[in-house]
């Protein structure tokens, strides 16, 4: 990452912001499944300081990212125009995965605010249809750029999705109970 007479290029800025942003989603989320009782997420409402910080945090990470994909564009490994013939449908995929579950389930209940239980669509065959997606779009996404710092954001993204299930699971038992704990037992967390 260049620097001209010491100072940071927009690349490095923009990868440096984006590393704190998924540092503090990531800190929030274990937090959450160490600290149940006192959870980040899901927020206990709409209005809460967690809600603001988690959704702060997570579309920071996101625009910065793509921000990313922009700046620092085809300057790693994979030099041939090969890569988007794997990227791209795994991109899509994983897009399609994503919404089919957020409509499925809705806004509110996606945001971490209670509003039913859904079991139905891709909730089916998993748990976490929308985390299931977004890390294989993430996936996708990470071989089409072609770029280490976004392979670097995307992993740490993918982790906060991966362990964002663990803290919801407690909320979810807490809200559905019985209803849950039957869907819990008979649909798997990913896969």
């Amino acid at each position: 990452m260049p620097y001209v007479d010491n100072v940071p290029d927009i690349t490095t800025i923009v990868f440096t912001v984006d590393i704190v942003a998924l540092f503090i989603l990531l800190a929030g989320i274990v937090w959450s499944v160490v600290r149940p009782d006192r959870r980040i997420w899901p927020p206990p409402g709409r209005r809460s300081w967690q809600y603001v910080l988690t959704w702060i945090c997570c579309f920071a990470a996101l625009a910065l990212g793509v921000a990313l994909m922009l700046l620092d564009w085809n300057s790693w490994l994979f030099a041939s125009d090969l890569r988007l013939l794997l990227g791209i449908p795994l991109a899509l995929l994983g897009g399609l995965l994503a919404v089919w579950g957020l409509v499925t389930i809705g806004w509110r209940n996606s945001s971490g605010v209670s509003d039913g239980f859904v079991a139905s669509g891709p909730y089916r065959f998993t748990r976490n249809p929308q985390y299931l997606g977004d890390n294989v779009l993430l996936l996708g996404l990470s071989i089409v750029a072609n770029s280490e710092l976004v392979w670097i954001t995307s992993a740490l993204l993918a982790l906060s999705f991966i362990i964002a299930p663990l803290s919801e699971e407690v909320w979810l038992k807490e809200e559905y109970d019985a209803d849950y704990e039957h869907y819990r037992r008979n649909t798997p967390r990913f896969l």
